[in-house]
């Protein structure tokens, strides 16, 4: 199997975050998930992997899931997870945190997603859902939680292919996060996804993490099997994926 082309490591400005270079030289990402033959065959929830790369096919980064066994199984796209971002190095470079959201109304802030952008040990963004009906929407935030940019989706998410406009706060389109078709095979019987993402060369680098992360959530919002035949048969007894998850947890201590 022939070995990925990374792209050269630029070099760091003094204010540019380790690891978050290669962002200062991109405009345009394609993140392809990787297909897990085991989920495939047999339904059974895998921790998702990404590849992550520019616009010449040369690989910037990788993506790796982190979650629990049992919220996988059971709370399908609600669970919580850690996505770790790491480098050409294996450095970590950025992790994407997400806690458990058990669905329910889009407007209760219980409810509403809540991604949080750590480099190394510093917060540098957030995305958080909006409130909204039909129309999907998001909040790019700074680590100080002041908005900077705004995600919004099509009123229609269950196509193949579907575009998510990212626009300044004066409501100016400045970017776009695209899900793209994967082919027949992967779109019909693995939750494998493809997109793109675009945003201005000279944007924050921050910014631009939080953009990946806004895209990381819109996959397992949109795109990500809401569930299996494990969380089919916990709601058929009354269980939700809270009361799941939470005995699983009361399990292990």
């Amino acid at each position: 199997m022939a070995q990925p082309q990374w792209m050269p490591q630029p070099q760091a400005g003094a204010d540019c975050p380790k690891g978050l270079e290669y962002l200062t030289q991109v405009n345009h990402l394609i993140v392809q998930q990787n297909v897990e033959l085991l989920e495939m065959f047999t339904q059974f929830e895998t921790q998702n992997k990404y590849t992550i790369a520019n616009a010449l096919g040369q690989q910037v980064y990788f993506a790796a899931e982190k979650s629990g066994c049992c919220e996988r199984q059971y709370c399908g796209n609600a669970r919580s997870f850690d996505i770790n971002i790491v480098d050409n190095n294996q450095q970590v470079v950025l992790t994407f945190s997400r806690p458990l959201r058990c669905g329910g109304c889009c407007c209760c802030g219980d409810c509403r997603q809540h991604v949080t952008v750590h480099c190394g040990e510093m917060v540098i963004g957030h995305v958080k859902s909006d409130c909204f009906c039909i129309t999907p929407s998001y909040t790019i935030l700074s680590a100080d939680m002041e908005p900077v940019l705004a995600v919004k989706g099509p009123c229609c998410t269950c196509a193949w292919s579907a575009k998510f406009s990212v626009r300044s706060l004066t409501g100016q389109e400045v970017g776009l996060i695209q899900k793209r078709w994967s082919g027949l095979a992967k779109e019909v019987f693995t939750d494998a996804d493809n997109f793109g993402i675009t945003f201005p060369m000279d944007l924050d680098v921050k910014f631009k993490a939080a953009l990946l992360a806004a895209l990381f959530l819109i996959d397992f919002e949109f795109f990500e099997s809401s569930g299996n035949r494990n969380s089919d048969l916990a709601q058929d007894v009354g269980f939700s994926c809270c009361d799941i998850c939470t005995m699983c947890t009361e399990a292990m201590i």
